[in-house]
């Protein structure tokens, strides 16, 4: 496979060019991108650079790709990495630090010219910073070991974003100014695809083996998004929070003579999972109050959408079983009745579905109920395998035929429970195949192994929960520690709230972050017509309430500091603020929808205003107080304030104006 470059210096030429010149091999091909044109240029072996060209301060760690925001065009560079691991003879870092370099001379990403794209700027940067990116120069930490084996004979004269899996290749929207060029093929040492994952890896011996054990998420990069901005399934059969977890095995036989772990391997073993969304067309809308209202379209493309997202997972992993942990009453079960009512629909000889009513079963800290789950599965988990190369021979023992596809309402606390309680049976079953473990031993029976599973596991739900939630994951303690404790309850209490102050306040701009970085929303080169991504066009006194609030707390506050003639002196002075807050509240609780940090390039307003049939829990936020939560056809009326909504306040502003702004179309 073509190697990446690892190091860069870059050259500036003035207001002329970006040149990239590879620190080894000394005299390769180095890279220039005109400013003025955007023209990419590789450049002949050993050409000297421009005398008046200088120095950038930072050594590049490799290129990200490009992107065109409404002022310029800007390259996007990693300057800080991590060393995650050795692994298989490679090094796997995590990208670190970044800088946006713009094109156009007269842009100043520090100090942009326009607020529009200081905005847009602030939006690639935070995506940037805020995610876990996942690399390595050598090995392609897209695909499971089982794809790569496969297609190992077709890959020897490929680069590394040539066979990288489309759904996990994170920055493939980024890098599709390099990759569509003519000279493509002979720029790849300069295209270096990254993942948005989790990775670790543990060592560890029993019985003389050296084992090491790993742990790898990949997030996909179709419907990606926030909590509650992305649910279920869109018209292209992706669904939300889609991620596939691989957890490999190599093993070292006793009396290993040579020096290389990577060369000392007898075994490599794989097992995969995949976590996704409930594939049909529902929805959370919040409303600032801590539980959203629940929605769920009843559309006629539902059972073709998931027939689509279906036929997509089999014909990448074999035969799907499908684990349903989605509450059986009380609010989540109409999501329940959904998903099952189109999974009957869908004629699937390769599908199983499996319900199992987590909550009930493992009610009262009763965790090792899993265990039942694990025995409905057994056959299944049987029957599907994992995928065993036995290296002293060169061939595949077996492979993997299917995969288990886990949910729940959010894909993470209950999912991750469940996953790793698969994975840790499933490497019962490994060791005990190559005969590291003997049939009478467990797991636990090797307390280094055990821990360093479980922190693997626990570590890989916290990256994954705060990608898409925003804290890390609930009931973590018992993955961790194999039991739950009420410390851990305490800290599951302390990560709701965070959820919900990130989910109602700070998401709108997240998920505006995942739209621009993975194409799902292109800016046009109009920062006038785009105004209103930064412009607040609710009614005034929608705008006051918050500042009102805040005032009487602040003289509520301040009447505590003074002097008080008798215990009843202040009572009224108490009772006036409290009372105007007490409003404020309300009036902000009331008009909840509009209060809440709603996306800006894709606003979700066909979700809020949706009037066709299915289920809504209630009407909360817009202004009137609910209905009772019932079945029901939503064509009639929107009230007053529904209607002013999409008439006068921001959501107008971001859609009318979106063919104007940009493009909701993905460009990749």
């Amino acid at each position: 496979m073509k190697p990446i470059y690892q190091r860069l210096n870059l050259f500036i030429d003035g207001q002329d060019a970006y040149t990239f010149v590879p620190v080894q091999p000394i005299g390769a091909q180095s890279l220039t991108i005109h400013r003025a044109t955007g023209d990419i240029v590789l450049n002949a072996p050993n050409t000297p650079i421009h005398p008046t060209a200088s120095r950038y301060g930072k050594t590049i760690y490799g290129i990200l790709g490009m992107i065109s925001l409404a002022l310029s065009e800007y390259v996007i560079v990693m300057t800080g990495r991590e060393h995650r691991a050795r692994f298989m003879g490679h090094d796997i870092y995590r990208a670190a630090d970044f800088d946006i370099l713009p094109l156009n001379p007269n842009v100043s990403v520090q100090n942009p010219p326009n607020p529009v794209e200081g905005h847009l700027l602030a939006l690639v940067r935070s995506h940037l910073l805020g995610g876990h990116f996942l690399f390595s120069y050598g090995w392609d930490l897209s695909r499971r070991l089982q794809a790569q084996w496969q297609d190992r004979d077709n890959e020897e004269k490929k680069a590394l974003w040539e066979v990288a899996d489309d759904r996990f290749f994170w920055n493939k929207f980024l890098q599709s100014r390099l990759a569509d060029t003519d000279i493509a093929h002979d720029l790849s040492p300069y295209i270096l695809p990254i993942i948005y994952g989790t990775f670790d890896m543990r060592t560890v011996y029993i019985h003389g083996h050296q084992i090491q054990l790993c742990l790898i998420s990949r997030r996909s990069r179709y419907r990606a998004g926030t909590r509650y901005f992305r649910r279920g399934i869109d018209h292209e059969g992706h669904v939300a929070n889609f991620n596939e977890t691989e957890q490999i095995l190599l093993v070292v036989e006793k009396a290993a003579g040579r020096l290389s772990f990577s060369e000392n391997l007898a075994h490599k073993l794989s097992f995969t999972q995949i976590r996704g969304s409930v594939p049909v067309f529902w929805a959370e809308v919040n409303t600032l109050r801590y539980k959203p209202d629940l929605q769920v379209m009843d559309l006629q493309e539902t059972v073709g959408m998931m027939k689509l997202h279906l036929q997509d997972q089999v014909s990448q992993y074999g035969s799907q079983s499908l684990i349903n942990l989605v509450n059986q009453k009380g609010r989540e079960q109409p999501v329940k009745e959904a998903y099952e009512s189109a999974v009957s629909k869908v004629e699937f000889p390769d599908v199983k579905y499996q319900y199992f009513d987590f909550h009930n079963e493992c009610k009262h800290m009763r965790w090792d109920r899993i265990g039942v789950l694990i025995e409905k599965m057994q056959d299944d988990l049987i029957q599907q395998g994992y995928f065993h190369l036995d290296m002293t021979q060169d061939k595949a023992v077996r492979t993997q035929t299917g995969v288990m596809r886990t949910n729940c309402m959010d894909n993470l606390d209950r999912t991750n429970v469940v996953q790793a309680a698969l994975a840790k049976w499933t490497l019962s079953q490994q060791l005990k195949a190559i005969g590291v473990m003997s049939d009478s031993e467990e797991l636990d029976d090797f307390e280094a192994l055990t821990r360093g599973f479980r922190e693997m596991w626990a570590d890989h739900a916290d990256l994954i929960a705060k990608a898409y939630a925003g804290s890390g994951a609930l009931k973590s303690d018992f993955t961790r520690t194999n039991r739950r404790t009420k410390i851990g309850v305490l800290q599951d209490g302390y990560k709701s709230v965070t959820r919900y102050i990130k989910n109602n306040h700070f998401d709108g701009a997240r998920q505006d972050g995942f739209d621009l970085v993975t194409g799902a929303w292109t800016a046009q080169k109009n920062p006038v017509t785009a105004s209103s991504l930064i412009a607040d066009t609710r009614p005034l006194t929608i705008r006051s309430v918050p500042y009102i609030l805040s005032f009487a707390l602040f003289m509520i506050c301040a009447g505590l500091t003074l002097p008080r003639t008798s215990d009843y002196s202040l009572l009224y002075y108490f009772m006036l603020w409290f009372v105007i807050a007490s409003l404020a509240v309300t009036f902000m609780m009331m008009h909840g929808i509009e209060y809440v940090s709603w996306p800006r390039l894709i606003p979700p307003t066909d979700i809020i205003h949706y009037k066709g049939p299915g289920f809504r829990s209630a009407h909360n936020g817009k202004g009137f107080p609910s209905p009772p939560a019932h079945k029901l056809d939503l064509s009639g009326q929107l009230n007053g304030f529904g209607a002013r909504l999409l008439l006068n306040g921001r959501k107008r502003a971001l859609t009318v104006s979106g063919m104007e702004e940009g493009t909701k179309k993905r460009v990749d």
